[in-house]
C-alpha cells in the first residue's frame, strides 16, 4: 500500500510521535509510507526509518489560504497516488476532504480527543472510516455526530514496548539529567506533555506547593517544549511557582528525546489531562518503564490507572486531591506496572488494526 498521514506539524505530542511510529512500521512492513505536514523535529525520524516527509502547511487556520492549499495538496495526491490517506487533526482532514472531492481517494480520519461539537470538528467524523481511541470517543461521535457505527474502530494508542523498555537504558543520560536539574536525592514528581493549559500544569505546581510538607525533597520536573503561541501561559506557570514560592522545586526541561530515561528516573507520572488522561500515550510509556501514573479520568473511560495496582485516579483540577494521591503513592512499593499492561495498548497491536482499517476499506471499494 500507499499510505499518507497528515498531521499540522512534526514536534512533539500523542499524535505525532504516533504518526512517526506508524511510518516507520508500515515500511518495515513493505508499504510505502509519506507524511505531510509543517514540519519540525521529528521530519528526521521519519526520514531515518524510510518513510518521506512533505511540508506543506496544514497548520494554518486562514481560511483566506485554503482554496490555495486545496489546490497544493491536490497535486500532490495526484503525484503520490496512495492507496489511503489519514487525517489525524482537524485543519488536515479539511484540506484533505476539499482535495479529495475530486480525487475519491480512500480517506481516514482518527478523533484523538473530545473535541467541542461543532461544524468545524465534524470533519472528523466524515472519514470513509473513522478511527477512535477510545470507547468513550467512540460514543461520543455517535451521539453528537451521528456516525454510523460499522464506519468507527476503536484503535488504542499503542507504545513501542521494545523502545520503552526498562533493560534498554542510557544510564550516562540519566546520572546527567539528573546533575544537571538537581534531582539527586529528590523524589522525582514528572508530567509530560506540550506546555499548554490543557495539560492543566497549574494543578500540577499547586499539589507540589502543598505536599512539601509531608514530602520535603520532592521535585516537579515538567517535559515539554513551548510554542510561541504558549510564552504567556509558561511564564504564567513560572510567576505561579514563585508566588507559591516553589520555584526552585519546579523544573521545565523543554523538549527531551530519551523518553524511556526520564520515565524511568521519575518516581511516579503524573497526567492531569483535562480530556481523557488516563488513555494518553504518556500513561502508557510509563507504564512501560515500570513507573507508577496519576492519572484523570473520564466517565465511562477504562481506565488504564488502577488505584493501588499501578498508580491513582485523580479528580480533575483538583490540587487537593492530587496532593492526597502523591502521598499515598509515595508510600507504596508498587510492583509488576509493566508486566501488566494490557496487549491491546502496543504498538504491534496498534499498527495491525490501523492496517486492518485500511484492507477493509480498500476491499469495500473493490467490491462496490
Amino acid at each position: 500500500m500507499i499510505i499518507v498521514q497528515l498531521v499540522p506539524e512534526l514536534y512533539e505530542g500523542g499524535v505525532e510521535r504516533g504518526t512517526v511510529e506508524l511510518s516507520r512500521e508500515f515500511v518495515q512492513k513493505g508499504h510505502k509510507s509519506y507524511v505531510i505536514s509543517r514540519g519540525g523535529p521529528l521530519v528526521q525520524q521519519i526520514e531515518k526509518h524510510g518513510g518521506q516527509h512533505i511540508t506543506m502547511d496544514l497548520c494554518s487556520k486562514n481560511i483566506a489560504t485554503v482554496p490555495f492549499r486545496t489546490a497544493r495538496l491536490r497535486k500532490i495526491l495526484r503525484n503520490i497516488q496512495p492507496d489511503i490517506i489519514h487525517a489525524r487533526s482537524r485543519v488536515p482532514a479539511w484540506l484533505a476532504y476539499f482535495a479529495n472531492k475530486k480525487l475519491k481517494l480512500p480517506f481516514v480520519t482518527t478523533v484523538h480527543g473530545i473535541y467541542s461539537i461543532n461544524s468545524y470538528s465534524r470533519i472528523m467524523t466524515q472519514g470513509d472510516a473513522v478511527i477512535c481511541i477510545s470507547e468513550v470517543l467512540r460514543d461520543y461521535v455517535r451521539k453528537n455526530y451521528g456516525t454510523e457505527e460499522d464506519k468507527i474502530t476503536v484503535i488504542q494508542r499503542g507504545v513501542d514496548v521494545e523502545y520503552f523498555h526498562p533493560d534498554r537504558l542510557d544510564h550516562d543520560f540519566i546520572s546527567k539529567f539528573k546533575t544537571d536539574y538537581n534531582l539527586l536525592d529528590k523524589f522525582i514528581l514528572t508530567s509530560v506533555g506540550r506546555v499548554t493549559y490543557l495539560k492543566d500544569y497549574e494543578t500540577f505546581i499547586e499539589a507540589v506547593s502543598l505536599v512539601k510538607k509531608q514530602i520535603p525533597n520532592i521535585k516537579g520536573v515538567i517535559v515539554g517544549g513551548v510554542t510561541a503561541d504558549k510564552e504567556n501561559y509558561h511564564n504564567s506557570l513560572k510567576e505561579l511557582s514563585r508566588n507559591l514560592g516553589v520555584e526552585e522545586d519546579i523544573v521545565f526541561t523543554g523538549s527531551q528525546t530519551k523518553m524511556p530515561e526520564i520515565y524511568f528516573l521519575s518516581d511516579l507520572m503524573v497526567n492531569g489531562s483535562l480530556t481523557m488522561g488516563n488513555v494518553g500515550r504518556t500513561v502508557v510509556e510509563s507504564l512501560a518503564m515500570d513507573t507508577p501514573v496519576l492519572a484523570t479520568s473520564y466517565e465511562g473511560l477504562v481506565n488504564l490507572v488502577q488505584d493501588g495496582v499501578n498508580g491513582y485516579i485523580i479528580a480533575t483540577k483538583n490540587p487537593r486531591d492530587l496532593t492526597e494521591k502523591i502521598c499515598l503513592a509515595e508510600q507504596r512499593a508498587f510492583t509488576g506496572i509493566r508486566d501488566r499492561l494490557n496487549p491491546e495498548y502496543t504498538l504491534g497491536t496498534m499498527v495491525e488494526k490501523t492496517l486492518g482499517v485500511y484492507r477493509k476499506l480498500l476491499n469495500e471499494r473493490e467490491s462496490a
